[in-house]
Parts: structure tokens; sequence; C-alpha cells
């Protein structure tokens, strides 16, 4: 089907809904009220869109006429410059059309869990681990986001063999979303005295969070278990049990937080965590099938997968996915990850589109 075709269609249904709303005994049914007056209002915007769009198409066929038909050179040099600006006008609103029918991603308004650990490379992953949470944070600081840290484990030489922490905002999953999967970092540790590149990574798992309207969970199912939380090389950071482990007994799913002295806080924290871990399997399968269907792996959340290359001698980075490559890797340390992810946006936003023309 091509995208008239669904423009046609979308307006039939939105007569269909204007004539329903006409109708004075749907007041009288609250339910259906709201469900067709949402409908009726998100087609609106893109109706009005479609029949001005028609509108400029029946003006053009009318100057082409003019011009055809008509031997007054003046009047056709006069529907040949109008032809000109109406072609631009309907350029312009079919693009805006095109970006209206992309299909919205409900997950894209949520904030996000991010899970940063530590790969192969030993010290020097745990120290890129680190790197990359600073990049995050300074990403995140750029937008006024609010990050919480959840858990971590530093390691003993500097950086995280794993951090866990929350960003909240607006649109915040709809941007980290494309950060899921392995980080591989070329360059030359600070121990290397003969001055060879390393090779090492770390992984990079986004979620939702998911609330607990989004998935319920049987306080049956939870194993709680309190502990002393403490630092690096075990020192302690508290002398109370205040940390917090909580197991999943269904799915044997684990998570730990020991950021906060209360045990209650830390247990909400935990809580929010294993929400969204178990709400992972079900958006992971949904994100792989949609991915699959376009042959494409820019936002499939797949952790596994090698996504990026942080050549340091080099100063370049590479999204593997969409083939960019840039020379800013300084200032992409620093938090400039705007030029990337806008390039995965709209990539994303082509194979949505693509997936509107062929559905």
């Amino acid at each position: 089907m091509n995208i008239d075709n669904k423009l046609a269609q979308l307006q039939s249904r939105f007569e269909e809904l204007s004539a329903v709303l006409s109708d004075p005994e749907i007041y009288g049914q609250p339910e259906k009220l709201t469900k067709v007056t949402k409908e009726h209002s998100s087609l609106k915007s893109l109706v009005d869109d479609y029949r001005s769009l028609l509108d400029i198409r029946e003006q053009i066929e009318g100057n082409r006429e003019i011009m055809e038909q008509n031997e007054d050179p003046e009047l056709t040099e006069m529907a040949r410059s109008e032809l000109k600006e109406l072609a631009a006008k309907a350029e312009a609103l079919e693009e805006k059309i095109r970006m209206e029918l992309i299909p919205k991603d409900p997950e894209d308004s949520k904030n996000a869990i991010v899970e940063i650990r530590a790969g192969t490379g030993g010290d020097e992953a745990a120290l890129f681990a680190g790197d990359l949470f600073e990049m995050y944070r300074r990403f995140a600081d750029e937008r006024n986001w609010k990050l919480e840290l959840l858990d971590l484990h530093e390691s003993e030489k500097g950086g995280y063999k794993d951090i866990v922490f929350k960003l909240e905002g607006v649109d915040v999953f709809a941007q980290m979303k494309f950060e899921s999967g392995v980080h591989r970092v070329q360059r030359v540790p600070e121990t290397e005295s003969q001055g060879r590149v390393h090779t090492s990574a770390a992984t990079v798992a986004v979620l939702p969070e998911a609330e607990e309207v989004d998935i319920q969970i049987n306080p049956a199912d939870l194993e709680f278990e309190a502990y002393r939380a403490s630092g690096a090389g075990g020192q302690h950071v508290n002398t109370t049990d205040s940390a917090v482990r909580i197991r999943h007994l269904p799915t044997g799913v684990v998570v730990t937080c020991q950021q906060e002295r209360s045990q209650h806080k830390n247990r909400d924290k935990a809580m929010a965590m294993l929400r969204s871990r178990l709400y992972e399997h079900e958006y992971e399968k949904k994100t792989a099938e949609r991915a699959a269907s376009r042959k494409s792996q820019v936002s499939s959340g797949d952790r596994s997968a090698k996504i990026r290359t942080y050549n340091f001698p080099q100063g370049r980075l590479t999204d593997h996915r969409i083939g960019l490559t840039l020379y800013n890797l300084d200032a992409i340390m620093k938090g400039d990850l705007s030029d990337i992810i806008k390039a995965l946006r709209v990539q994303e936003n082509l194979e949505r589109l693509q997936e509107v023309s062929d559905s």
C-alpha cells in the first residue's frame, strides 16, 4: 500500500469518527466517547495536512492546464511562477506528513535505567566503563536530566566493574536506547610502557524504566536480604545493614542497591531495577522482532552486538550500525553525543517510514 492510499483510509476513518461524535447518543457513553475523541484528535492534524496537500495538488494541476492551453505569454509565466511555489509547498507538506505517519514508540517518553559493565580487558575495561559513565553524565547534564545512582562496584585501579543509574527527564529513552550494546575501545593504557595499543570493551544496557502498572510482581516471589554496604577495597560505607539484595525466585534475577544510608530507600531503588529487568525480556523480544522486520540493529537493544569503536590514537569514533565515522572523539567523551544520536534517529525514522510504506 502506498502512502496516498493509507492517507485516504485515515481520512475515511476520521470522517467516520466525526459522524460518531456528531451523534448525541455517544455523550451518554463516557468510555466510548473518550476512546473516539482520543482517536479523532490523534488523526485531525494528519487529515488536515492531507486535505491541504490535495488542495495544493489540485492547484498545481490547474496551473499546468493553463500553461498547456493558454496562449497568453504573461498569464503562462504567472502560472509557471506560481507552479514553482506550489511544488515547494507540496514537497514540504509531503515530508511533514511522512514524519507524522511514523509509528510512535510508546517507550520513547519513558525514563531509562542504564547499566554499564566492564567486559574484556581487565583494569582497562573498568577504566573505560568509568569513561562511558562520565560521558553519559555530561550528556545528561546538558539536557537537564536528573541522574540517580542505583548501584556500583568500583575497580581497585579506577573506573567501575559495573555501575547502574537512572536518567530522568524529557524523552530520555528516545535518545539513550541507541546506546545498548558492546562499546569497544582502542588506546594505550597508562601502564603500557612500550606504547602498544590495547583493545578492551564495556557492555551497555539501556532499559525503559518500568512502572508498577507496566509489570506486576507478586511479593511472595521475592527474597530480600540486607547486608552491610562497602566501597572499593572492602572499606565500609557505613556500619549498618542498609544495602539490599532482592532475588526474584521464578526467574532468578538478582538486583542490589547500596547507594543510600537508608535500607528503605535502597529497597525502593532495587525494586525499580527489578521491575525494569523483568520488563526487559518482553521489551527485548519486541524490539528484536521490529529490528528483524526492518533488517536493522539500530534500536534492537541487543547488548551482545558490537555497536561502536572508540579509537583514541586516531581520535576516531565509528558507529558500526550505520557506518558513521567521526573524528571528534575528545568532544564525544565529554558528552557531545548529539551528532551520533541524531544520525541514529534519522536512520530509525527512515526504517519506520519504509515500514509504513510496506504495510
